[in-house]
Formats: structure tokens, sequence, C-alpha cells
């Protein structure tokens, strides 16, 4: 298996453990390091969704940051291992839901459960282009609005040679951060605002 590591927080340099193959390509730790660099200050006490989690890392280390409860969804069965081996390393016993059934069902499930998302960060393969269009189109829509924070901040991960639309419904892309082959699309609920210049690292 490839490893990773948690960054900082309570798990700070603890060692996670991927899948090994190409089914499932976790969030480098430098570009998690940037994610969560920019994110520093929204952490603490946020309601976060890792979608399309992979290992779990990334959702892994909002808890470490002290997020109040995570939801992780995923479907690939090694991937899912992954996710409930690392858990169970650091000795995680509450403060997440793991939906097996992936990120549509996850979704329904948090509108059914009136659950209210801070951060939402979405990992999809980065081939699977209708994942993106599909998820961002549900977090965007009004049926969905209630389970969105008005301040949500929503994250997309994808390669740079396939950028995402500027709005997804009520979703409008405030900036994009761009690092190697991956880039990072931020969403913000409202008005269509001139996207900040791209981070490059």
């Amino acid at each position: 298996m490839q490893r990773v590591r948690v960054i900082a927080g309570t798990y700070r340099s603890r060692p996670l453990v991927a899948p090994p193959g190409t089914a499932t390509r976790p969030t480098s730790d430098r570009l998690r390091e940037t994610l969560f660099n920019v994110l520093a200050l929204r952490i603490a006490g946020t309601r976060f969704a890792d979608l399309y989690a992979g290992t779990g890392a990334v959702g892994i280390e909002a808890i470490s940051r002290g997020a109040e409860h995570v939801f992780f969804s995923e479907t690939n069965a090694k991937a899912l291992t992954a996710i409930r081996a690392n858990l169970k390393s650091l000795d995680l016993r509450s403060g997440y839901t793991l939906e097996p059934a992936g990120t549509a069902t996850l979704l329904k499930r948090i509108v059914k459960q009136g659950n209210v998302l801070d951060v939402v960060f979405l990992d999809p393969p980065y081939d699977e282009a209708e994942e993106y269009t599909r998820t961002l189109s549900t977090l965007g829509s009004e049926g969905f609005a209630a389970s969105l924070a008005e301040d949500v901040l929503v994250l997309a991960e994808h390669t740079r040679k396939q950028p995402l639309s500027d709005r997804y419904g009520r979703l409008a892309r405030t900036r994009t951060l761009l690092q190697g082959d991956a880039a990072l699309s931020f969403y913000s609920i409202g008005e269509p605002v001139v996207e900040l210049p791209a981070l490059v690292d």
C-alpha cells in the first residue's frame, strides 16, 4: 500500500494507508497542505464532507484540525478498506459518517436528516467529468439549499487540463488554485463574481 500522513493537528505525522494501483489517487501531501492552509481558520467546529474520499486523508485531516463531524463517501472496496483501517489506526470511533453507497446516497441522507455542511471537498476520478457535473449541480440546486451553510465553501480537486464551469446553480466559482497537474476550484453561494487570479504553486 502507498502511504500518506496526517499533516497537522491532533494526529500530526500519523501515517495513513492507501490502496496500491491507480484506482485510488490520494490527494498529495503537498496539495492537502496547501488546501488546509487556505482553510485554516474555517475548520474548527465545522461539518465537513469528503466526497469520493479515497483513503479518507482529506476528511481525516479535517478531523485532526478540529472539525466537528466529517461525512465520507466512497464506493471502491479497496478504498473503503483503507478508510476503515485509517480510522481504526487513529482510534476514531465517533465524529464521522462513512457512506459506502457513494456520494449521491450520502447527499440524499444529509438532506433527509437535516444536516448542514460548512465545507465540502470533492475529488472524483479525474476522467469522470459527469461526476463533477452531477455532484456540483446537486450541491448548487434549490433542493439542497437548506443543507449548505450560508457561507459554505465547496472545493473541487480536478486536473488543470479539464477546467470546471464557473457556475453550478447557486454555486459560483470564486477562485482557482493550481499546483502541478492539479487544480482546486473554490465555490461559494451567491452572484457570480470576478474570479481572483489563479494561484500557482
